[in-house]
């Protein structure tokens, strides 16, 4: 289990003004050690990514609202969650883990709180119990009344027979970080053909995340950009950024989350294109107050 910094603290401001409004789709933040206690098994914990770090460099970059998912590390215990949305305020919501295991009345309480979606975590370097297909169609069924969204984390692993689960649920379904990408395949990757295919129904949308450290071409990301693109010509209205800060299990040189906004920029040159993804389509799904 890793503790340390993953993120670059000194948060520069994008090249180009974010519009007011802005949201940040995934970050993920950690609560008081001594408060909120880690799983044994956590596969990281970044201590120093607490809310009021997350905060200050959302205020660098100029971003006004946010979702705040779930860390592995807690596992379906969202008592740090539900102490950073309270820190954080209404413009922050949330995005959780739930399973058999989460009563009734703790959905409500989620709820409440400002939880307004599930995820489920596929990608075997989290260390966590792999979602068992019949509880994640009950989980979608418990949800789904609430106005919630399902979220899909499904790096390394075959996604066709996870989003075949799904494929009669109605509620919107977010596939984290461009879906897992086989980058090497470029757009003839069979993956990425699927995931243009899911967005083509009209209930999944997709996160713009990781794209710089999943990239085998390297800086400025071609490879990356070139997908982005894509999704972005075939599903406008769906498709959402996040940092991914404080950027857990990352393997290279972590960017300076400004970076992350100017490559925003290369995937959406068009300042309208950009105004939807990080104003409009977030409102949208997440249905800010």
């Amino acid at each position: 289990m890793f503790d340390y910094a993953l993120y670059d603290p000194e948060t520069r401001a994008p090249a180009t003004d974010v519009p007011p409004g802005s949201c940040d789709s995934q970050v993920h933040i950690f609560g008081d050690r001594d408060h909120f206690p880690v799983r044994p098994d956590a596969a990281y914990v970044v201590y120093q990514a607490t809310v009021d770090a997350m905060l200050d460099m959302h205020h660098a970059l100029g971003i006004d609202r946010g979702v705040i998912v779930q860390s592995t590390a807690y596992g379906n215990d969202h008592a740090a969650m539900i102490d950073a949305l309270h820190r954080a305020g209404p413009n922050y919501l949330g995005c959780g883990i739930v399973n058999d295991s989460t009563s009734d009345e703790e959905l409500v309480e989620l709820h409440a709180a400002g939880m307004r979606g599930a995820r489920f975590n596929y990608h075997p370097k989290l260390k966590n119990r792999m979602p068992v297909p019949d509880e994640v169609i009950r989980t979608a069924k418990r949800v789904a009344p609430l106005g919630w969204h399902l979220k899909l984390h499904l790096n390394s692993v075959d996604p066709k027979p996870i989003t075949d689960l799904l494929a009669d649920v109605e509620a919107p379904i977010i596939i984290d970080h461009m879906g897992p990408l086989q980058y090497e395949y470029g757009l003839d990757d069979p993956n990425f053909a699927h995931i243009c295919e899911l967005l083509g129904r009209g209930n999944w949308w997709v996160m713009l995340s990781n794209g710089d450290r999943r990239s085998v071409a390297g800086f400025p990301w071609d490879d990356a950009t070139a997908y982005a693109r894509e999704y972005i010509a075939a599903a406008p209205d769906r498709v959402l950024w996040g940092t991914d800060w404080p950027h857990p299990l990352h393997s290279g040189p972590v960017p300076n989350d400004g970076e992350l906004l100017d490559l925003l920029e290369r995937y959406a040159p068009d300042p309208t294109q950009r105004h939807r993804i990080l104003v409009n389509n977030p409102q949208e799904i997440f249905q800010f107050n």
